[in-house]
C-alpha cells in the first residue's frame, strides 16, 4: 500500500500566516486547495495579481477582510469570498479571532511554487521585509502567472530586472539552497480526486 503524500504546509515566520496546499482534480479539472490560518490584527499578502488563476474560498472562522480592484468586501463564518482571475487583491485579518478559510485556486497553474518561492525568501529575511535580490528572481520566474504590486508597475519591472542581474553578477543564485531557489519549489502534491 503506498504512503499518502502529505500537504505542502507553508508558514510565515513573522506573520504567523499558514497555508496547506495540495493539488485536488474537481470535474477533471485540475485546483489547488488552500487551507490557511491568519492571527488576529496580522496582514495577508500584499496587493497582487494571479492572471491565471481564479481564487474563492469560505470562511470557517473569523472574518476575511480584502481590497479587489479597489472594492472592499468582507467575509465571515460560512460566507465566500471570490478573488476572480486577473484582479489585483490583497486580504488580512482585522479581527479579534484567528481566520480560518479554505478555498481553491482553480486552474492551477503555478500558484503552489511561487508561494513557496515567496515563503522561502520572506522566512529568509531578518524582517517581514524579503530581498529584493531574491524577490526579483521569483517574481521574473512567475511574471506570466503571478504579480506582487509593491510599488508603480514600470517602476517594479526596471527594479526587479536590476535586481536580479545584481544577484546574477554577485552569484547569489548558484548552487540549490538560496531562498526561493526552483529546485526547492516542487509545487504541492496530488492527493484526491473530487470528480463529480
Amino acid at each position: 500500500m503506498a504512503s499518502e503524500q502529505q500537504p505542502v504546509v507553508l508558514t510565515n515566520r513573522h506573520s504567523g500566516e499558514r497555508l496547506e496546499l495540495r493539488r485536488v482534480r474537481i470535474d477533471g479539472v485540475l485546483c489547488l486547495e488552500i487551507r490557511g490560518s491568519l492571527p488576529p490584527h496580522s496582514e495577508g499578502p500584499p496587493l497582487h495579481i494571479h492572471h491565471a488563476e481564479h481564487e474563492s474560498g469560505v470562511v470557517n472562522r473569523g472574518v476575511l477582510t480584502a481590497v479587489v480592484d479597489g472594492h472592499r468586501i468582507q467575509a465571515g463564518p460560512g460566507e465566500p469570498a471570490e478573488l476572480p482571475m486577473g484582479s489585483a487583491h490583497r486580504w488580512w485579518n482585522e479581527g479579534d479571532e484567528p481566520l480560518e478559510f479554505v478555498g481553491q485556486a482553480k486552474p492551477v497553474v503555478d500558484l503552489d511554487r511561487y508561494l513557496q518561492a515567496v515563503f522561502d525568501i520572506v522566512n529568509n529575511s531578518p524582517t517581514e521585509r524579503p530581498s529584493l535580490v531574491y524577490l526579483a528572481h521569483a517574481m521574473l520566474r512567475h511574471r506570466n502567472t503571478q504579480t506582487v504590486l509593491v510599488m508603480p508597475r514600470p517602476l517594479q519591472v526596471v527594479v526587479f530586472r536590476l535586481a536580479y542581474l545584481f544577484g546574477l553578477v554577485t552569484g547569489r543564485y548558484r548552487g540549490h539552497d538560496w531562498p526561493g531557489c526552483p529546485s526547492k519549489c516542487t509545487g504541492a502534491p496530488v492527493m484526491a480526486t473530487e470528480d463529480a
